[in-house]
């Protein structure tokens, strides 16, 4: 299958009210001054810091802003204007999401004794956020776990079961959800499937199985999947008319495998009359009238280690890079850039950024990335904090 990485061409497709107060005020920002002929997504002060390794960011449901550190294996919440919310540990903590129930999954580790052994074991946790009278992250209660590889097998786990981990998780429309999953045994007829995949749960976090992806003209692998890393589905806050179960079931991840040419993709689900499966999507190719860059080049990324959506219908899409210490934006449809108000060309103004460092623009090892309202949030790793940023043409 790796072969196919690289001759195949992977295209690729294009306010909480009420129970949780009135929507968060964000006039208090900070608007930074700017040139304004110049399209760029500029920085929001004050930098969120005191964190040691932010590795995950996710903007919920509840339009709550969730940061998981993996150095002090926490999840940490806040509103929209930087105020701390709570915590809530979780071992081993590599990634977060929140489905449209308003509850919390985070992906750790488990450690168990079995036979007078020590385990680690990958785990996702589901958390409930209420407490019957009360919500949010520091009245959390952890209300189930699947711990690898107990959701499809039992008896004693082997070695490899040891390391795999859980990577990235997507959520669906129907709060169905996607899980990536990294490892070293790879034998694509092992039951359970290879450790490198992607699998799909439903609701009451119950494996359907692993995603098998068809490729046009050479049938369907179930090894598809090479070091996949974070995930994302359309399906993004805030809460909308456009979300609902007609929208496409379908999501985009980041690979660090070395060997593959082309480290993002995207994959639908398909229910015809002939069965259902898992395609890639299709894109456009270059139109340098539109832009000079699209999704779908080869090496275009290092590290894509997370990925996101903005809110239907527009769906821009982001790519962080942690190699590359940059943080890309494309459209829906893979073109590299935005509209520029009033602009009767269709030319595309190009926003991604980055560089290594540690000014307002730049990243060191950045390793999330989420957005809501208009508003960039990228986890700085490296620099151990969060960056917030926006869109010159949308400050008023």
């Amino acid at each position: 299958m790796k072969r196919l990485l690289y001759i195949l061409p992977i295209l690729f497709l294009a306010a909480c009210e009420g129970f949780f107060g009135t929507k968060t005020d964000i006039e208090f920002l900070d608007i930074p001054v700017f040139d304004d002929r110049e399209i760029a997504y500029v920085p929001i002060q004050p930098v969120w810091d005191g964190f040691e390794y932010p590795v995950d960011i996710i903007a919920g449901w509840d339009e709550l802003i969730y940061i998981a550190d993996g150095a002090t294996e926490e999840i940490v919440s806040y509103d929209q204007a930087g105020n701390e919310l709570g915590r809530f540990a979780i071992p081993g903590l590599t990634a977060i999401a929140q489905d449209r129930r308003l509850e919390l999954l985070a992906a750790g580790t488990f450690d168990t004794t079995i036979n007078n052994i020590d385990y680690t074991l990958a785990t996702i946790y589901r958390l409930s956020l209420e407490n019957g009278t009360d919500y949010g992250l520091k009245f959390g209660q952890i209300k189930s776990k699947i711990i690898h590889p107990y959701y499809f097998k039992q008896g004693i786990p082997t070695v490899s079961d040891t390391i795999v981990r859980f990577k990235g998780i997507g959520i669906r429309a129907n709060n169905r959800y996607y899980v990536s999953r990294n490892g070293v045994n790879n034998n694509p007829l092992k039951f359970g499937g290879p450790d490198d995949a992607v699998l799909q749960f439903d609701t009451d976090d119950t494996w359907l199985s692993i995603v098998p992806v068809n490729v046009t003209g050479f049938g369907q692998f179930r090894d598809y999947f090479k070091k996949p890393q974070g995930l994302a589905t359309r399906i993004q806050p805030p809460q909308t008319d456009e979300i609902n179960l007609n929208t496409p079931d379908e999501f985009v991840y980041g690979s660090v495998d070395p060997e593959a040419v082309f480290r993002v993709q995207a994959i639908r689900f398909v229910a015809g009359s002939r069965g259902a499966s898992f395609n890639q999507i299709g894109f456009p190719a270059l139109d340098t009238s539109i832009t000079d860059r699209i999704l779908y080049e080869p090496f275009r990324f290092t590290e894509p280690v997370d990925v996101t959506f903005g809110p239907l219908p527009s769906s821009f899409f982001f790519v962080v890079d942690a190699a590359r210490d940059s943080v890309y934006q494309f459209t829906n449809n893979g073109y590299e850039g935005v509209a520029p108000p009033n602009d009767a060309t269709g030319r595309l103004v190009n926003v991604s950024f980055g560089g290594t460092g540690a000014g307002l623009t730049q990243f060191n090892e950045p390793r999330g990335v989420a957005y809501l309202r208009d508003i960039l949030f990228v986890a700085d790793a490296g620099n151990g904090r969060i960056l917030r940023f926006k869109l010159t043409t949308d400050i008023e």
